[in-house]
């Protein structure tokens, strides 16, 4: 008993663990295995403790809604985006090709170039924010 104790304990810390990621909201990334593979979009959001993002146009799920008069949601079959693992996608370099990700400090701060380029993938400036 005690040991299954030590394993889900074991699991729950584990999935406490939450990836430090690369890849940020906003970048351009290429589908490198699955489905959709060689599809591109841009990442509308990330879920790090899952290591799961949401791109732009790919992993298209239906939703089957029903319809609620209420909240004016019509009812029927609504395609959406659902979330890749972020382990099958990889950033697209300005070049237009796939590149890893590296970190580069300048000055005070650590920059994110690809490692292809070895250009910054920095926005310039940063909107909504």
């Amino acid at each position: 008993m005690a040991a299954r104790t030590k394993q889900i304990l074991a699991k729950k810390q584990q999935a406490a663990k939450v990836a430090k990621l690369k890849l940020r909201k906003d970048d351009v990334v290429k589908v490198i295995a699955g489905r959709d593979k060689g599809k591109t979009g841009r990442i509308l959001e990330i879920n790090a403790a899952k290591g799961r993002a949401v791109v732009e146009g790919v992993m298209i799920v239906k939703r089957h809604t029903r319809p609620n008069p209420q909240q004016q949601i019509k009812g029927g079959i609504a395609e959406r985006e659902g979330p890749i693992a972020i382990s099958n996608i990889m950033l697209v370099a300005s070049d237009g090709k796939t590149s890893r990700i590296g970190f580069k400090v300048d000055g005070e701060r650590r920059v994110r170039i690809a490692r292809r380029t070895g250009e910054s993938i920095e926005r310039s400036s940063k909107s909504g924010k």
